[in-house]
């Protein structure tokens, strides 16, 4: 069985948890995912089953967004409301921070920055993740990398006893930390802050309105799929046979990677225009595997 699965990700689940329920609902182990979501986190997961796992490369790299929760007045070890407690702002510096400083300094993010992740991201060091190092007492901070942050928009401002509330969108590269943001906008406006929600709305093209439960959710088919992420070409039969041998194939009149389908829309293999002893061609750089 090859496709994409549109999962939405239920919070208290891990990622690979969802790659493991799927691997038994469809008795395969060729399952794999586009993007790691936090436990406390939920929202779009796109998995691949069969010969989509070896395409997901190309879902990773795509435009995220986000809704999400921040709360000044307190930063945790984690950079979100499941962390150790680290500081709590008085009351007095909580109420010196006004609407405009808190959308100026998230202003300010917006762009291509430098940002450092979160130390308990999925980003491995030495072999053992950030979060695992953390829950081992470590500690430590991860180097800063380069990001793109599209667009921060507010929805809404709440002040309360406990601190200030902030619920916001965001549309980002991939490699964005929004915990990062929650931590960076604490730290800027002096009063600490975390990430108490977070829902993943878009992993494009794929969007939250597509997703259903892990329960639900069905295989889109690899070339319908790989059609909304590549520019897709129409494969001969004498094309398909040449490719089946790692042949070269005429160049393809768009630059780039681009997907082969066959005559019924399924998927063949991926190809690249490159050039052959002056002569412009097409190479397969992946083929579909038929079980």
């Amino acid at each position: 069985m090859d496709g994409f699965l549109l999962v939405d990700k239920a919070s208290g689940m891990t990622s690979h948890d969802v790659v493991a329920k799927i691997r038994r609902r469809f008795g395969t182990k060729r399952v794999g995912h586009a993007g790691t979501l936090d436990p406390m986190a939920t929202g779009v997961l796109v998995l691949g089953l069969g010969n989509a796992t070896r395409l997901l490369q190309y879902v990773v790299d795509g435009t995220k967004g986000y809704s999400a929760t921040i709360a000044l007045g307190k930063s945790t070890v984690t950079d979100d409301r499941e962390g150790e407690l680290l500081q709590t702002a008085t009351p007095e510096l909580l109420s010196q921070v006004t609407d405009a400083d808190i959308a100026r300094v998230l202003g300010e993010m917006v762009g291509t920055i430098s940002q450092r992740p979160s130390s308990v991201s999925a980003i491995k060091v030495a072999g053992k993740t950030g979060h695992e190092r953390v829950r081992a007492g470590e500690e430590f901070e991860l180097p800063s990398r380069e990001v793109t942050i599209t667009s921060i928009d507010i929805h809404s401002i709440t002040r309360s006893s406990d601190g200030i509330s902030i619920e916001l969108s965001v549309i980002c590269s991939a490699g964005t930390y929004i915990r990062a943001i929650a931590r960076d906008l604490g730290i800027a406006l002096a009063v600490g802050g975390h990430l108490t929600s977070l829902r993943r709305t878009l992993v494009s093209p794929f969007e939250i309105a597509e997703c259903v439960g892990w329960e639900d959710a069905n295989p889109i088919s690899t070339g319908a799929g790989i059609s909304r992420i590549l520019p897709v070409r129409l494969l001969a039969p004498e094309e398909l046979n040449e490719i089946s041998f790692g042949r070269t194939i005429s160049a393809n009149s768009s630059s780039g990677i681009f997907a082969g389908l066959a005559g019924d829309g399924t998927f063949a293999a991926l190809l690249e225009n490159r050039d052959f002893k002056e002569r412009n061609l097409a190479t397969p750089i992946m083929v579909s595997v038929k079980e």
